[in-house]
């Protein structure tokens, strides 16, 4: 980008910051800004020459979270805001020393936010102090934006927004200009003067350095309105838009041995509706719904005697999924012993997927938002019947409700029923009622109880933890138990039929203006039994993890385990470890160079002890980011075991290329080779984004045999979406 000179009214008055080092995030006072109206009409060019941006108070005096909490800024940062009938409208100067350290690596829409330097902001339109949209550019102009709930609990990434945005680079740092339409917000238009919770983020990538207008603490992020700042003087406001029109039509073309049906060509076309009522409620409806633009699953190796866990990566099911999550959910900075990746009862990839495979969607709705005091979330979506599957029903009902202000409490069902054919009728039911609450700022305490029901009986799942993480000291306890008719098909179960105890203690030792920028020694132990208390699984822990200064991260850990086995299980086709009991250790190395950098990487070692055998692992990841235009990565994963018979390999390879020609026109390439199973995959991708939050995707996807040359799937996919708003 060439430099120009930024205008002289960018220039911000002195911050005014006491010394450094005096400003504890958790206890100085949360500012206050009153927003005025344009008096002209604002255009979008990063420009700020209209008068209404010298009459808007400037936010200046940032302070760190990261890397150095409670310090200034390193950069100087100014904000304003204005607004008119239709829009809310900010800019941002952002000053650089030397405006060639800029980062900026993506013009894709939703680019990685860790990677670039980035102007954010969080806006809690409701004022609950626990929800927000959130908006963030980079020095290209490129968007990511997003819902928050509950502080960050849960993050809705796939929502997205109609904003106009603009940012250019000048011989004095870059400035962002974005109009955000009231249409695209929720806020309650009943109140003539709104009030509503602020906060701005500025990244510094090179220096790993986030600083708020809001300070906070560096556990946390910005989507944490609990302390946000107060945004006075918006009135007059009438709401947003009420409903969102969005067919598509497509063509595709299929082939291959395992398509089912030989080579073809096939048309179809669908819709989707999205509908605003009363304050806080939105219904989607789908009808004959695709998902052909959808990137494919990344291969795994699975040296476990359990099932390998998928994420969802389907936008519909996506977009207000943390509404319906219940089970094992994460919480940021605190290490649980147990994740969604163990144990979720809702999991939206049983609907529409078979075997990792398509399984065409008829339609559905889901209907999310508050009802009062009650956050409500209801799904239901039907399958079409295949040659080899009958149609399918499926129900999700997810209440929410906070009391007491710190006190979340729950209920959700689930129903799964066979619609049609021989076996209709058939039912799994799922149920169940949970419980967060937040003391203190820094103890959780964690609950659930659920059932499941079907024609072969009944089964239950609980669980209980309690966790405390603060400035230093990060510890939990978590006990649960799984039955052995515990069966959710609408869901994701790792392990049946155990007893699970899981206790940790660590700190987190952070070192100011050090190149160690956080030490973070821990202990961990798990111990799993059957449900005869008789000892499956123990696995003591010793680790340790640094962040450096500048983005990077080390991991160590030392593993001691214990396994006893009931049955033996196959390893990568062909091999097995037999009935018995087996100690063994093992350690690991994993290293994260910064992803800000125009060439980053990682590399993991791990190794020693495997049943009644060895195993090596490495897993090296490289990516280079020449410029903003193109990114390529590459990745190997390589394991040799030996169970006593001889050594054995299961290897994969992957490479993937993105390009982004600007803020509307990307594509991509992504190649993965599986030495298990001999499989090569390939797909490619153009997105053009012609209208708002309309597309033009072209697809190719193939999964070739590569001993026999044989092509198991081939698909080319032609995909046009338009969105109408009325």
């Amino acid at each position: 980008m060439a430099a120009t000179a930024v205008p002289a009214q960018d220039v911000p008055p002195p911050d005014r910051l006491p010394p450094r080092g005096q400003v504890d995030p958790e206890t100085v006072p949360r500012p206050v800004t009153r927003v005025q109206r344009a008096t002209e009409a604002i255009a979008i060019d990063a420009v700020l020459d209209e008068p209404s941006w010298d009459a808007a108070e400037a936010l200046t005096g940032f302070v760190q979270s990261k890397p150095n909490t409670g310090f200034p800024a390193s950069e100087r940062t100014v904000v304003r805001m204005t607004f008119d009938e239709e829009n809310l409208y900010v800019s941002a100067v952002l000053y650089e020393r030397d405006p060639r350290d800029i980062t900026l690596h993506s013009l894709r829409r939703d680019f990685p936010p860790g990677d670039a330097d980035v102007l954010g902001i969080a806006l809690d339109t409701y004022l609950d102090r626990r929800n927000a949209f959130i908006f963030g550019v980079n020095a290209g102009g490129a968007l990511i934006d997003l819902q928050t709930f509950d502080n960050g609990r849960d993050i809705n990434i796939p929502w997205d927004g109609i904003v106009e945005r603009a940012a250019r680079v000048h011989d004095q740092g870059w400035t962002v200009e974005m109009a955000i339409p009231f249409s695209t917000l929720r806020f309650d238009p009943e109140r003539e003067e709104q009030t509503w919770g602020v906060n701005f983020l500025r990244r510094i990538r090179r220096r790993g350095e986030d600083s708020l207008w809001a300070p906070l603490d560096g556990r946390f992020d910005v989507n944490r309105m609990a302390e946000a700042g107060t945004l006075l003087g918006l009135s007059g406001l009438t709401g947003g838009l009420s409903l969102q029109v969005k067919p598509f039509v497509l063509a595709e073309r299929i082939a291959g041995d395992a398509s089912g049906n030989g080579t073809g060509n096939d048309a179809d076309a669908g819709l989707d509706l999205y509908f605003f009522f009363f304050r806080e409620m939105s219904l989607d409806l789908t009808y004959r719904t695709d998902f052909s633009q959808v990137e494919v699953d990344e291969e795994q190796v699975n040296l476990t005697r359990f099932s390998l866990f998928f994420p969802e990566k389907r936008d519909f099911f996506l977009e207000n999924a943390g509404l319906f999550d219940f089970g094992d959910a994460p919480e940021r900075g605190y290490r649980l012993g147990a994740g969604l990746e163990d144990f979720q009862l809702f999991h939206s990839r049983r609907i529409g997927l078979h075997e990792g495979r398509p399984v065409p969607v008829l339609g559905g709705g889901r209907l999310t938002g508050k009802v009062g005091e009650w956050g409500v979330g209801l799904l239901n979506m039907q399958t079409r019947s295949t040659s080899t599957l009958d149609p399918e029903n499926f129900t999700a009902v997810r209440l929410r409700r906070t009391v007491l202000g710190n006190l979340q409490l729950g209920g959700i069902l689930l129903n799964r029923a066979i619609t049609g054919g021989a076996a209709a009728d058939q039912y799994n039911r799922s149920f169940g009622v949970d419980l967060h609450a937040r003391l203190w700022q820094s103890l959780i305490v964690q609950s659930y109880i659920a059932g499941t029901r079907d024609g072969d009986g009944n089964g239950r799942a609980s669980r209980v933890s309690v966790a405390w993480r603060d400035r230093f000291l990060n510890t939990s306890v978590m006990y649960r138990e799984i039955g052995d008719s515990f069966r959710p098909e609408m869901g994701y179960i790792r392990r049946g039929a155990i007893r699970h105890s899981h206790a940790t203690i660590g700190v987190h030792h952070r070192r100011v203006e050090s190149l160690w920028n956080e030490l973070n020694p821990f202990i961990e132990v798990h111990y799993i039994t059957n449900l005869a208390s008789v000892l499956e699984t123990r696995t003591g822990t010793a680790g340790f993890m640094t962040n450096f200064r500048e983005g990077s991260r080390l991991t160590l850990q030392y593993n001691d385990r214990y396994e006893r086995l009931f049955r033996p299980f196959g390893v990568l086709g062909g091999h097995e470890v037999a009935t018995g009991s087996y100690s063994f250790r093992e350690g690991s190395l994993d290293f994260q160079s910064s992803a800000g950098r125009v060439l980053s990487g990682s590399i993991g070692l791990s190794g020693g002890g495997y049943f009644n055998g060895t195993r090596r692992s490495v897993r090296l990841a490289a990516q280079w980011k020449p410029n903003y235009h193109v990114t390529f990565d590459a990745s190997i994963q390589n394991n040799r075991l030996d169970l006593g018979r001889g050594p054995f390999t299961a290897e994969v390879y992957s490479g993937r290329m993105d390009y982004a020609y600007s803020t509307t026109l990307f594509g991509s390439g992504f190649v993965q080779y599986n030495g298990v199973t001999g499989e090569l995959i390939t797909n490619i991708r153009l997105n053009y984004i012609h209208a708002p939050l309309s597309d033009l995707f072209l697809v190719y996807t193939e999964r070739r045999h590569t001993d026999t040359g044989r092509v198991l799937d081939r698909q080319f996919a032609a995909k046009l979406t338009r969105l109408w708003s009325f």
